[in-house]
This record gives C-alpha cells, structure tokens and sequence, in this order.
C-alpha cells in the first residue's frame, strides 16, 4: 500500500507534521534522532564502526515504533526517504528550540 505522492517538498512538510500528530510521537522522533545522531557521530569520528549503524536503529526505531504503537499510521520513511529524514531533522530542531508550535498551527494540527 502506497502513501500520497508528492512532488515538492513545501507540500510534503504539512503532511508530514499531520502525521505526527501525537506530542508523544514527536518527543519519541526527537529523542530519538538526537540518540541517533550523538551515536553516529561518535562511532564516526571516534569509533568503533558499529556504532554508526547503531544510530541509525535508534533513530529510525523509534520513530517506527512511534508510528506503529502511538500513531497507528506508516512511516513517512517508506515513501519519501530523504524529505523523511531531513523532516525528521526539522522536526527535532523545531521542537528543541521552541518554535514547532507554529509550524504544527500551518499543518492544522491541534
């Protein structure tokens, strides 16, 4: 089963943020991609090697994990793999530094 399709990414965000609708499901991705990207980075620039792949099931697992338990709904991931990540990114940064709000206030989400 296939997701809506999208052909730029201004109408891809609002979506997306639908789809994280949840604050639960957006504080799971958050965390999660920051655990993610702290275990990438390290297994990057220190080491060991597997610790690269370890961030990448952190992030995506909880974000998957999010969608199944919480959402209920399929990962963006599956349809739209980089404008999920870098939504994901987006997402995470908005949320941490206080100005998520108004982008959810955009996509109608309550």
């Amino acid at each position: 089963m296939s997701g809506p399709s999208f052909t730029r990414y201004a109408d891809f965000w609002p979506h997306y943020l639908r789809q994280h609708a949840d604050p639960r499901t957006r504080a799971i991705h958050a965390a999660g991609t920051v655990a993610g990207l702290g275990l990438f980075a390290w297994g990057l620039l220190v080491g060991p090697l597997w610790l690269l792949l370890a961030g990448l099931v952190v992030g995506y697992g909880a974000a998957w994990i999010s969608h199944l338990a919480i959402e209920g709904n399929r990962p963006a991931t599956f349809g739209h793999p980089l404008w999920s990540l870098g939504s994901d990114l987006r997402m995470a940064w908005l949320l941490l530094t206080g100005r998520l709000d108004a982008e959810l206030r955009r996509a109608g989400v309550r």
